[in-house]
């Protein structure tokens, strides 16, 4: 799952965070709620405890001020609600394939072998030109839509496949 932050929002507030989370401190049950309310626009639950307040607080805060989850973290967390809502066991993600700078990923295609080298700021090197992902690269070398790690053959256990066009990495 991706937890990278996204863009941070703007502030609608012209405190720093940080002095604002200094002050969340000193406020009581009746202060937190009355922030929750400007926050939320809403009652706060009944019996949420003054801690949990605070901290939930805090956390929308921060939030606000630095940005909250990556579009993919969120549709993954709600994939993983839709499935345990119908009953289901949810589904662990594969983990993401990382890349050590120097790795040479060699792949036969159509007859040819093609050497793709990874680079230190986390791009690719094929030919000279230089391919911000996997996928771009793969699409370069095919002409068609390709997941650049199963073109290379990266994915894992259940999600190796050979695809359509047969085969991954060599």
């Amino acid at each position: 799952m991706d937890a990278t932050p996204t863009a941070p929002k703007p502030a609608a507030d012209p405190f720093p965070l940080e002095e604002r989370l200094a002050a969340l401190a000193g406020l009581g049950l009746d202060g937190l709620r009355g922030e929750w309310r400007k926050l939320h626009r809403a009652v706060p639950p009944a019996r949420l405890s003054r801690d949990l307040l605070l901290r939930s607080i805090a956390h929308r805060l921060q939030e606000d001020a630095l940005g909250g989850l990556s579009p993919a973290a969120e549709r993954r967390l709600a994939s993983l609600a839709r499935s345990l809502a119908a009953g289901g066991d949810p589904v662990a993600a594969p983990a993401a394939v990382r890349l050590k700078p120097g790795t040479a990923l060699v792949r036969e295609w159509h007859g040819r072998t093609h050497t793709v080298l990874v680079l230190a700021d986390g791009g690719f090197e094929h030919e000279g030109a230089r391919y911000a992902s996997l996928t771009r690269l793969a699409r370069a070398i095919t002409g068609a839509r390709w997941s650049g790690p199963r073109f290379f053959g990266l994915l894992r256990g259940g999600e190796r496949s050979a695809g359509r066009n047969g085969g991954g990495a060599r």
